[in-house]
């Protein structure tokens, strides 16, 4: 196995996938907190908008999206790509954040209002680290779901130098059915790692809890 076949897919799918992850997670809350904390005339229509949105297939939306990247001229692009892949996971981002949102008491804004903090600087100094451990969900899950997309990336990327780890893997399946099996397993190993170190990584720095403990006391 070459460097062209192992490392650089892996590190396309590291690009890739980790922005949409870090793309998702930032955007979710964003969109999320207004539809947690106001009351707004659309919120209901939009929320079932987004519900519905999570539900679809991302093929049945694959043929306007080519016709789109081509008119665009994106083809072949991996921040193009990126995005779409963030935009394909970010209304269950929205829909999870916002429930996540709705679990921090919007006492602890108020109270920082009071003392004169503007809504943006409540959001990230107060909600933004108290929501760190949903945001960790949702990036890990765009992670997770993106990184064994093989179908939007073999339809929007063109050049093998830029194919991610979920495509090259169809380079160990020769013609006639036969399969390099010895290969095959080594790079499977190769690919689990990194999500799995990720997944370690996150859980161990959040302990696994959405803590609001002594949040509310005094």
């Amino acid at each position: 196995m070459t460097p062209e076949i192992v490392y650089v897919p892996i590190w396309n799918s590291i690009l890739t996938c980790g922005g949409a992850a870090l793309i998702t997670a930032v955007c979710s809350m964003l969109a999320a907190y207004p539809l947690s904390r106001y009351q707004l005339r659309f919120k209901k229509p939009f929320l079932y908008t987004v519900l519905f949105a999570t539900g679809l297939p991302i093929t049945a939306i694959m043929v306007p999206v080519y016709g789109m990247f081509v008119q665009a001229d994106l083809l072949n692009s991996l921040t193009a790509t990126t995005l779409f892949l963030s935009a394909s996971t970010l209304p269950f981002g929205i829909w999870l954040t916002k429930n996540f949102i709705d679990g921090i008491p919007i006492t602890l804004e108020e109270a920082a209002w009071v003392d004169g903090a503007s809504a943006w600087q409540s959001m990230r100094y107060l909600v933004a680290p108290l929501l760190a451990p949903g945001l960790s969900v949702v990036a890990i899950f765009t992670l997770v779901t993106t990184w064994g997309n093989f179908f939007v990336p073999f339809i929007l990327l063109t050049s093998a130098e830029k194919m991610p780890a979920a495509v090259r893997v169809f380079t160990f399946f020769d013609q006639y059915g036969s399969v390099r099996y010895g290969e095959l397993a080594a790079y499977s190993l190769l690919y689990t790692v990194p999500v799995v170190v990720l997944y370690l990584l996150v859980s161990r720095a959040l302990g696994g809890r959405f803590a609001l403990g002594g949040a509310l006391k005094g």
